[in-house]
């Protein structure tokens, strides 16, 4: 869910698409929290230095990164190799080599780096370790199609290997969909990249993309057939910042883990879910990336019905990934396809005020920066349950949440309260940030003589429950990808049925005017809550947590 264009979703001079991969050994099971340790100072160690995550380190391993000198780069993927490596999760000799078209001394490189990883890095960076993480740099600057960068290339490839990283590469596209065919093609002219089924005891070659992923239906399968004439489809790896992230991959273990949960998980206890990803920003200065992208593509096309497809899928065999993956497929499969009555009258679009003014953005422009949609799952679990999603900018919050409405208690007993709305029906809220957490509201009886109930809350938090800090989405994913371990990147026919799904909404907005104006600092256009009133239902309110 870009919540993300606020550190989490940045967009690059020079950005990626994103491939999934299929290396198939079976990841761990689930890890079961424990109790904070009483001594703070342990902590450190837990996050990836714990026996279990030891055991998980990658092979040494040559990430390439082309596109190196863009946002992405400084914003995301230095300060998440700067984290992994200061708390012991890269074996040695790992080696990082940036490649753009600027030539840079590998010193003026890494002082670029330095700089991200000063201002992002989640962890303070000391000059010992980013000593450390500086040898581990390195930079060859060349056109994208120029033969002689890949001859140069190749050698710093092969320099790495004698080293021992044992031919292990990780290829990070950090650059314009148009630039992959040239990248690809020159990298299987000088043998660089191989297709070949990625299995333990092999060199790995995997190939990281980022979203979005294409820009419609048709794009996305061009793009997908164009990578993977080059690579397995084990090799590639489709890269959702969403996924990585904590409170995302918790909503499994919430499902699965907890057996209060997953017998209420289904029609016949939950009313409606709503599944939010609203921003309290504009579009920063993006006007042009945001004028050909807009919030459908942006956000709801991949994070948000990624987050619907793990709140909803069945229970896998596995935690393996291709069983949850599996799952995941089949569950977007069953979602309900718009028609054009449903594309009119249940996906609203809006464009905050003064949208138009911002640089790059046409005068007369029908971008979105709003959404709201209405999904059904035309499954035995899910028959009739109304799917709300909505995603914006410049709106109350920034927040991002997936909010479970269970269904109201028979009101014989509580006729007075139902009659004043006191009465509410319990919710379940998984808050993916900020203040990442769990809540759940219910009712209880009011303090007194007589019998009246009041609506609580209950909050968890992670920061308060597990005493310890939060990995950034990237790190657990470039992990992951130099793991060979699949399950939070999408798959080709995932992101296929998602593009499906959205692609009649965005013929119709496309070929129509009719985007709704609304204010900035406000839940959206008045359009988006008659929608949801029309079920009898409404919009939870766009709040943060009450602070302690």
């Amino acid at each position: 869910m870009s919540d993300p264009h606020t550190p989490e979703e940045v967009k690059n001079t020079e950005t990626t698409t994103a491939t999934s991969s299929s290396d198939r050994p079976a990841p761990p099971a689930a890890a079961t929290p424990v109790a904070a340790p009483a001594d703070a100072n342990s902590v450190v160690g837990e996050i990836l230095g714990d026996e279990p995550t030891r055991k998980r380190r990658p092979e040494p391993t040559s990430i390439v990164i082309f596109g190196a000198t863009g946002d992405l780069a400084s914003r995301k993927l230095a300060p998440a190799l700067y984290n992994v490596m200061v708390d012991g999760g890269l074996k040695e000799p790992t080696v990082i080599i940036g490649v753009s078209r600027r030539p840079l001394p590998v010193a003026q490189f890494a002082a670029k780096l330095k700089d991200g990883v000063t201002q992002f890095s989640r962890q303070k960076l000391e000059p010992a370790k980013w000593d450390k993480f500086a040898s581990m740099l390195d930079y060859v600057g060349g056109e994208f199609g120029d033969d002689k960068m890949y001859e140069t290339l190749k050698a710093r490839l092969e320099a790495a290997q004698a080293k021992g990283t044992k031919g292990n590469r990780v290829f990070y596209l950090s650059t314009p969909p148009s630039e992959f065919p040239k990248i690809l093609k020159k990298l299987e002219e000088h043998k660089l990249i191989e297709r070949e089924v990625q299995r333990p005891g092999i060199p790995s070659c995997r190939i990281i993309v980022e979203k979005p992923f294409g820009r419609d239906l048709k794009t996305a399968r061009e793009l997908n057939e164009m990578i993977g004439s080059y690579v397995d489809e084990s090799q590639i790896y489709r890269i959702d910042h969403y996924l990585g992230k904590e409170t995302v991959q918790n909503i499994l273990v919430l499902r699965f883990g907890n057996s209060i949960f997953e017998p209420l998980w289904n029609r016949n206890h939950i009313d409606y879910v709503e599944i939010t990803a609203a921003e309290e920003i504009g579009i920063g200065g993006r006007g042009a990336f945001y004028e050909a992208t807009g919030v459908v593509r942006d956000i709801i096309q991949n994070h948000l019905l990624q987050v619907m497809s793990l709140v909803t899928m069945e229970v896998p065999a596995s935690f393996a990934a291709d069983d949850i993956r599996d799952e995941k497929s089949q569950l977007l499969r069953s979602i309900r396809d718009l028609t054009l009555n449903e594309v009119a009258n249940d996906c609203i679009r809006g464009q905050y005020r003064g949208y138009r003014r911002e640089e790059g953005v046409a005068k007369d422009s029908q971008t979105p920066t709003y959404a709201a949609m209405r999904f059904f799952i035309d499954s035995w679990r899910w028959q009739g349950v109304p799917f709300y999603l909505r995603a914006g900018k410049k709106m109350t919050e920034r927040l991002t949440e997936v909010a479970i409405h269970f269904k109201s208690v028979p009101l014989v007993l509580f006729k007075e309260e139902a009659a004043g709305s006191v009465l509410q029906p319990a919710v379940l809220t998984l808050r993916i940030q900020p203040h990442e957490g769990i809540s759940l509201r219910f009712v209880a009886k009011v303090p007194g003589e007589n019998i009246s109930v009041g609506n609580v809350v209950m909050n968890m938090t992670y920061a308060d429950a597990f005493k310890r800090p939060i990995s950034e989405a990237y790190e657990r994913l470039i992990l992951d990808c130099m793991r060979g371990d699949a399950t939070l990147f999408n798959r080709r026919d995932s992101v296929d049925r998602a593009w499906e799904l959205i692609q009649p909404v965005l013929q119709v907005w496309e070929a129509t005017p009719g985007v709704l104006p609304y204010e900035p600092g406000t839940d959206g256009p008045p359009a988006a809550a008659a929608m949801i009133e029309r079920d009898g239902h409404s919009w939870k309110e766009l709040t943060k947590p009450e602070p302690k």
